[in-house]
């Protein structure tokens, strides 16, 4: 297993993130969302980030995405692909654990 640790935001400088050897800026989660909360112009790319934010706070990899969509203005469509791949899985995730608290 890789090393990782939690080091201060640098954005905020107030809450921590996890640092490993594949991030090694440590931008915590509440920063991360403020970031990509911008609003979306092109209206495929609007319906397809429109999804539930507990989604975006759970996955880094779809904060990502969205991030690079709003600083690049355009997604690969490998990039495409693996969001949609990525929200279904982290759904089913998400309703398992929500039948298992029943």
């Amino acid at each position: 297993m890789r090393a990782s640790y939690k080091q201060k935001c640098i954005v905020c400088r107030k809450n921590h993130a996890l640092v490993t050897w594949k991030n090694r800026v440590p931008v915590c989660v509440e920063c991360k969302m403020r970031e990509i909360n911008k609003p979306i112009k092109d209206k495929k790319f609007k319906k397809m980030f429109d999804i539930d934010n507990a989604l975006y706070e759970k996955s880094g990899f779809l904060r990502n995405i969205k991030s690079s969509y709003l600083r690049f203005g355009e997604l690969s469509e490998k990039q495409i692909e693996m969001f949609k791949k990525v929200v279904e899985e982290v759904k089913k995730k998400k309703d398992k654990t929500s039948d298992n608290e029943i």
